[in-house]
């Protein structure tokens, strides 16, 4: 069936912004300028002040739900329409999972390459199948097994791809290995957050889109608070700012006002979750899961070429290697094999009929799925 005009603006509002999420955060990296005080040239490195903007454009995410409400009143049968009550609070523990782990992607974002850092966020399969075995006590069916099997190999080869590229002065070696393992690190908390959400949140049907919003509410304020003690907070060599703490808020916006162009680039992260997540919830209702996970492979590709063509890696052909058994892990853990077996086996299309819910079931994604 050919896709609506709607459906395809749907589709590519997803791989832009999505694309544009990552690699707006690996900009605004890129940038150096002075600091408070006249301190003298350095990188933009203030990864949890990222986070922060990042949990405000999940936050807005609430506002485009009560927008949809209002506009859907009258509607008995809308998806934003009144729901089952449900305690807010429920959204917290998630919620600090979500900042925790992105908190750690962003500052290995400072440390490895774009496409390393997208294509290492695969690795949350791996945790989330062995989690759901042991917290939800759900059976995986051995397509997901070799689907987690094969995204450690892909795992492997693209780790083994960063350390025989050409590392720069900003990408040293050591930093390119602390921060993939980081990345990988940091999917052990995201996974906990999936499960967290599979089995207290998902249970109350809440829309996607309020969910967003309320689980970046907490982000938001409880890690803006977190900031005055972080610029007191020694981290030594492992700080990116002259004051030498975990971070440095006022620094930042000094440099900000400096490079005009530093703003532009967290502008576009912020703006670029907000329009990912209702894009990405849109896609799912309006086309198929399917086409959201392909969509999101994709996303991967495009922040590979733009990386390379703005210079800010060096191609290496493991990747393409490490991508392809990636993209193949996925798609066995999450059963995009069946539809194909299906047509091949029966001669006919498959039928679509509860497509959303085996996958979404199989292997629940994050609510806020920035990844």
């Amino acid at each position: 069936m050919a896709w609506t005009k709607y459906q395809l603006f749907l589709a590519g509002l997803m791989l832009v912004t999505g694309s544009i999420n990552t690699l707006s955060a690996k900009w605004a990296d890129n940038f150096v300028a002075q600091g408070c005080g006249g301190s003298k040239e350095h990188s933009f490195q203030h990864p949890f002040l990222q986070v922060v903007g990042m949990f405000l454009g999940e936050f807005s995410c609430l506002a485009v739900f009560y927008l949809l409400r209002c506009r859907a009143a009258g509607q008995p049968d809308a998806s934003v329409g009144p729901q089952q009550p449900f305690n807010p609070l429920l959204f917290l523990p998630p919620a600090l999972c979500d900042m925790t782990g992105t908190s750690i992607m962003y500052v290995a974002l400072n440390m490895t390459s774009a496409s390393s850092f997208q294509m290492l966020r695969g690795a949350v399969i791996i945790f989330t199948g062995l989690f759901s075995v042991a917290f939800l006590g759900r059976r995986l069916a051995l397509s997901q097994w070799l689907g987690i099997l094969a995204t450690i190999a892909g795992l492997v080869v693209v780790g083994l791809a960063d350390l025989l590229s050409k590392n720069d002065d900003q990408h040293k070696l050591s930093e390119v290995i602390t921060g993939d393992l980081l990345i990988v690190m940091a999917q052990i908390i995201v996974s906990i957050q999936m499960v967290l959400e599979e089995k207290f949140v998902y249970k109350h049907n809440v829309h996607p889109l309020r969910a967003v919003g309320i689980e970046g509410l907490f982000g938001f304020v409880i890690l803006s608070l977190l900031l005055v003690p972080m610029y007191y907070i020694p981290a030594g060599s492992f700080s990116g700012n002259p004051h030498g703490t975990l971070e440095d808020a006022l620094d930042a916006f000094c440099q900000v006002g400096r490079q005009p162009l530093i703003a532009l680039a967290l502008l576009g992260n912020i703006s670029s979750i907000a329009f990912f997540n209702f894009a990405g919830i849109s896609v799912t209702k309006e086309l198929s899961a399917t086409t959201r996970m392909v969509l999101d492979s994709l996303r991967t590709v495009v922040i590979w070429a733009v990386s390379l063509a703005l210079g800010w890696e060096a191609f290496h052909p493991l990747q393409i290697l490490g991508f392809l058994i990636l993209l193949m892990g996925t798609a066995l853990y999450n059963g995009l094999h069946r539809p194909l077996l299906t047509r091949l086996s029966r001669g006919r299309p498959p039928a679509e009929e509860g497509e959303h819910e085996r996958l979404l079931g199989g292997s629940r994604t994050a609510i806020n799925d920035t990844s």
